[in-house]
């Protein structure tokens, strides 16, 4: 029995990192189909977030299999319950990237825009973010996570600039205000990809110690939590 558990277990984790891995791929291919202006490319992300929610599903079914058939504690208990959290975050991301990719779609059939090129910097951190977090679930990596919480901050001031630059492009070319939405919902878009890969690394603490770290460096604010 203790043999097939781990069994159990074992395949849960080789799921949970598919998924990542299909995840980071999808991420990657939406911010080139922006780049290259490549709407082939982007139908192929759209299309293959099919495969992500079917996967996301499967992961969510074997997890409750294990939970009702085992009933694991300790550790093992933890494991499941963080492979569950993880698995919505990454099913999110997945969700982001496709819109990402409809974005782009539409912004390759318009004039190139200048500001586009102010991407390739949030990109790249957080497309480093996803990979830490990924990371530090294969290797349970604590340190690792911790580094992905410390780059969550970069990419809100990146994001915040990317704002004000939008803001102003609306103001000097309003006859493009639609296009610069556009842009402006790529940036919202890879800020909630940091978001969600600072919760896989949160999870990844938990995992690790059991120790609950979400919300703790977070100063609370009535306001923003009224408008959530």
């Amino acid at each position: 029995m203790l043999h097939y558990w781990q069994r159990e277990i074992e395949n849960l984790k080789k799921l949970i990192l598919s998924l990542g891995a299909i995840v980071e791929e999808q991420i990657q291919r939406a911010m080139l189909s922006l780049e290259r202006r490549d709407t082939a490319l982007a139908d192929e992300v759209i299309i293959r977030d099919r495969e992500v929610d079917s996967l996301e599903i499967l992961i969510e079914e074997e997890c409750l299999k294990i939970l009702a058939l085992y009933q694991p504690v300790a550790k093992e208990l933890r494991f499941v319950v963080a492979v569950l959290k993880m698995n919505n975050d990454l099913e999110r991301m997945g969700d982001l990237a496709s819109n990402i990719a409809k974005r782009a779609r539409y912004l390759s059939r318009k004039e190139k825009i200048e500001l586009l090129s102010d991407f390739i910097e949030i990109s790249g951190k957080v497309q480093s973010m996803v990979k830490k977090s990924l990371d530090a679930l294969v290797n349970t990596d604590v340190m690792l996570a911790k580094e992905v919480l410390a780059a969550d901050d970069e990419v809100d001031r990146l994001t915040k600039q990317m704002l004000k630059r939008t803001v102003n492009a609306i103001e000097k070319n309003p006859d493009r205000t639609k296009e610069f939405f556009s842009i402006r919902s790529i940036s919202k878009n890879l800020e909630r990809i940091a978001d969600s890969a600072t919760n896989i690394a949160e999870d990844v603490v938990y995992l690790c110690s059991g120790e609950i770290i979400r919300h703790q460096s977070e100063d609370f604010n009535p306001e923003e939590q009224h408008e959530r």
